[in-house]
């Protein structure tokens, strides 16, 4: 069995639905969605429709992906219909928005009926809810600020596997390798390392400062003979090889 709640503002579902499992006098409700206005009529709904000799109620909000506070009146009902018919009930799985949440508010993150709700919930709640998204909003800012370093850096980092590849007949794949083990080697930002290699390649460029450029040059000898390698192993003429096996 399950039901979905309808938003109020132009008839659009909103995505949340409740699927009711019974195990041996044990209701798992499984909600699945936002947990937002109009919810906790759906959950009054499936709360409804259970049989009697229903020993316990559990909610599982594994898949619960977002919770404001129109929401925590889900939590109300579902604490009033364990009152109402002398049943333990539980509400588990949160994670994510919703838990951040329910922590902000004040109210167990593991399960939040567990205890008596604290003093003006909705405020806390309505609180918790800015708070968070204004978390979010700093981690969408920083993730934004990280883009565009990552795009303003892209052309120097082309530029010197370019460079490399010219001066040394490699790969793209091998010239960035060269770039990222000389960043590792020296903890060097690899845009620096790039922008050093670049710029010894200008007319009046001067050699990478130490320790990078041994470390490019290290880097160099290592991938190039590695690419050696194979080709002399697979390479070898049978004219060769007999006189080894013949020893």
């Amino acid at each position: 069995m399950s039901t979905a709640a309808r938003a109020p503002r132009g008839g659009r579902p909103v995505p949340l639905a409740v699927s009711v499992r019974e195990e041996g006098g044990r209701a798992v409700l499984r909600a699945r969605g936002e947990l937002v206005h109009g919810c906790a009529d759906t959950l009054a709904e499936a709360l409804a429709a259970l049989p009697p000799g229903i020993a316990r109620v559990e909610l599982d909000a594994t898949e619960v992906v977002f919770l404001d506070t129109a929401g925590l009146t889900a939590l109300d009902t579902l604490r009033a219909y364990g009152r109402r018919r002398n049943v333990p009930v539980r509400a588990t799985g949160w994670r994510g928005q919703p838990r951040r949440v329910l922590e902000l508010t004040g109210l167990d993150p593991v399960d939040p009926l567990d205890g008596t709700p604290p003093a003006g919930l909705l405020d806390r709640a309505a609180s918790a809810v800015a708070q968070e998204r204004a978390e979010q909003l700093d981690v969408l800012r920083l993730e934004i600020a990280q883009l565009r370093h990552a795009i303003d850096s892209r052309p120097v980092i082309d530029q010197a596997r370019g460079i490399l590849m010219a001066a040394h007949a490699c790969t793209p794949d091998q010239a960035w390798e060269i770039l990222r083990e000389a960043s590792q080697r020296t903890n060097t930002k690899l845009r620096h390392v790039a922008a050093a290699v670049t710029g010894s390649a200008a007319p009046d460029g001067t050699p990478p400062p130490e320790p990078l450029g041994s470390a490019l040059a290290a880097a160099v000898r290592r991938v190039s003979t590695a690419a050696r390698a194979p080709r002399e192993s697979c390479g070898r003429s049978p004219a060769r090889a007999a006189p080894r096996a013949a020893g």
